[in-house]
């Protein structure tokens, strides 16, 4: 080939990242960023209220882990609920219910990393879990989801930045969340058997 007509380079990744990232932040982002905020400080505000839905049963557990999941890194504790539910009721039906409420929930942090990364991509933790997501990809959304740990919020803002689909998110956020409250409603159940125990 003549030095005149030097081969084409391909586009570099960095290069296509940089356009689109100029056409990136539209009505679609904003409106998924003011969603995820608003929802968050909506549950915050009215957590107080929040004890009631143990009153529910089955359907009280889908709701507290939606409703806690749903905040973004302001803590509403629906796991609890989940451990006194376990003590009262069928724990393996409760860790079903809850899982899905969980996942859903969980949405809130897609939809805000959907409306765009930009306050939160300085951080080392953003950062981490953006590469554990990127070596293990939906696995690592399932582990993180499975393991309590304040985490969870920023995977599922990386998971929204890396434009992951969100029904895989959901899929992969279901699996791990259900796993998570299976095993605190046993955790429930087993500790109100050896309170009754102690009490004999």
């Amino acid at each position: 080939m003549s030095p005149d007509n030097p081969p084409k380079e391909e586009a570099l990744p960095a290069q296509a990242v940089g356009s689109a990232g100029e056409q990136k932040f539209g009505w679609k982002h904003a409106a998924s960023l003011l969603f995820a905020v608003g929802v968050t400080l909506l549950i915050f505000i009215f957590r107080d209220r929040l004890q009631d839905l143990d009153r529910l049963a089955y359907a009280g557990a889908f709701l507290a882990m939606l409703i806690g999941n749903a905040t973004l890194l302001l803590p509403v504790p629906g796991l609890i609920f989940v451990f006194a539910l376990g003590g009262s009721l069928n724990p393996l039906l409760v860790g079903l219910v809850a899982g899905p409420g969980a996942a859903l929930g969980e949405l809130t942090g897609y939809f805000a990393g959907y409306g765009g990364s930009a306050i939160v991509d300085n951080l080392d933790v953003y950062q981490r879990v953006k590469r554990w997501m990127e070596k293990y990809g939906l696995a690592a959304i399932s582990v993180l989801a499975a393991i309590p740990n304040p985490l969870f919020d920023m995977a599922g803002i990386v998971a929204g930045t890396l434009r992951i689909k969100w029904w895989q998110f959901l899929l992969a956020a279901w699996a791990g969340k259900t796993v998570q409250a299976i095993f605190i409603a046993y955790a429930g159940a087993l500790s109100l058997g050896w309170v009754e125990q102690l009490l004999r």
